[in-house]
């Protein structure tokens, strides 16, 4: 039988326990354990210092959640100016398209250079120059300066977005503590940000100053650099998890540079690939749904609610949906809401009702909502946990290239066969969503 002494040192003056334990009959013990100066020490927090970390800890992911909310704001504004911006600009849809090309660009090169920057400047860092990227791009934005510029600081803050995303997302990915709960929690927080966006877009998308809505991103986008300096103060992602009391991440053996470790894996290039079409699903269709229904269902001024309905589905599908994640299994049930999202699209290509199509539009989005968040999860459970956060930026700057390259595709089909092509485009990218979701393996390689 074990037999333990417990002893306290002078409780004035230390705050840990030292707990000394004898186990002369456990076949796992290290000899050196029986030699008598062989101390095994585990140092317990104190309840005080217990509550200081939590207390730290809901600040960090309070923090990170500003900053989601501030990437669904951005990418539900589009939708709502879309139509304005082809007036003032005298834009068809190709060349309003644009704004999304050069944000896909921004998205890239973003993805590609946190990569190569992680280990250079690290978490704290980089979420500022993120931050500071977006403040840039919309003080370029408010002013409503010629089409070039405007496209120009689509990029800037496609660049801004990728960084932040990537390392908050490897961040929460780190967490142990109920880590389904807190990613699908931390991706909620940007469906309310794009529910918020449209209805506010849409109420200057009819006024003369159109662009100042971007002021309001910009009050946004500087409280954002405000608290990620307080609360990161430019630290590294391992001292700020030692801070609230996680662990920090594995370390590698590999002699290669992080960079080509990443690029080597194939599990990440299909998460990727996946991220890629359902982000550019989500987007698309949050993108053009306004024109959609303005052209092919007489929609009116109020249509751009409708946007708002969709990624309001998408902040409800998060949360709502947990339990049924959780009792199918988060791999399994990601091919039942896509087989349902297919059929509610159908609905939406084939009924001609308005109040019909913003119901079917704004279900699509509670079946969507949960993907994303499930993606991320399961990314924690098949790559490398060293190369977590550097894997989880090359697949989240992926995502944010879809919300460039599907919308520009859809503008260009429509500019030539019309926008009743947006339907049948999203019914095929959900449809290729389900092939390469088959294709991602359900569990960890053995080789890594």
């Amino acid at each position: 039988m074990a037999t333990s002494a417990t002893s306290v040192h002078d409780v004035a003056q230390t705050r840990s326990i030292e707990l000394r334990e004898i186990h002369p009959a456990s076949p796992n013990l290290d000899s050196s354990a029986s030699k008598p100066d062989a101390v095994s020490e585990t140092v317990i927090d104190t309840p005080a210092e217990s509550r200081q970390k939590r207390n730290k800890g809901r600040l960090h992911y309070a923090t990170l959640c500003w900053f989601m909310f501030l990437a669904g704001w951005n990418d539900g504004t589009a939708g709502p100016l879309i139509p304005r911006m082809q007036t003032v600009y005298h834009a068809n849809y190709t060349i309003v398209s644009l704004i999304f090309v050069c944000a896909c660009f921004g998205f890239l090169s973003g993805a590609f250079a946190n990569i190569v920057l992680t280990p250079k400047l690290g978490f704290g860092k980089l979420m500022i120059l993120g931050s500071l990227c977006q403040v840039t791009a919309y003080s370029l934005q408010a002013p409503g300066l010629p089409f070039p510029v405007f496209v120009i600081a689509y990029m800037i803050n496609g660049v801004g977005l990728a960084f932040q995303d990537a390392q908050a997302n490897g961040y929460v990915a780190c967490y142990k503590r109920n880590p389904e709960t807190k990613m699908a929690l931390f991706h909620a927080v940007y469906g309310a940000g794009a529910l918020c966006s449209p209805l506010v877009a849409t109420r200057f998308a009819y006024i003369p100053h159109w662009s100042f809505h971007y002021l309001t991103s910009l009050g946004l986008a500087l409280l954002n650099t405000v608290f990620l300096f307080l609360v990161f103060k430019l630290r590294t992602q391992d001292e700020c998890l030692a801070e609230i009391g996680e662990s920090a991440g594995e370390s590698g053996s590999s002699q290669h540079s992080a960079l080509r470790q990443v690029l080597t894996l194939r599990n990440v290039h299909l998460l990727a690939l996946f991220i890629l079409v359902y982000v550019g699903v989500e987007f698309t269709l949050g993108g053009w749904i306004v024109t959609y229904v303005i052209e092919m269902r007489g929609g009116g001024e109020t249509a751009g609610y409708i946007s708002s309905g969709f990624f309001g589905g998408l902040t409800v599908g998060r949360l709502a949906l947990l339990w049924v994640n959780k009792l199918v299994g988060e791999r399994r049930v990601l091919f039942f809401y896509a087989l349902l999202a297919i059929g509610l699209e159908v609905i939406v290509w084939r009924v001609p009702s308005l109040v019909g199509n913003g119901v079917a539009v704004s279900l699509v989005g509670v079946l969507l909502g949960p993907m994303y968040p499930i993606v991320m999860n399961h990314s924690s459970r098949i790559l490398p946990p060293w190369l977590l956060t550097g894997c989880i930026g090359w697949i989240a700057g992926f995502g944010q290239a879809g919300t460039a390259l599907f919308p520009f595709i859809t503008g260009a089909m429509a500019s030539s066969v019309g926008i009743s092509s947006l339907q049948p485009l999203l019914v095929a990218m959900m449809s290729f969503m389900i092939i390469l979701w088959a294709i991602v393996p359900g569990e960890k390689p053995k080789l890594q």
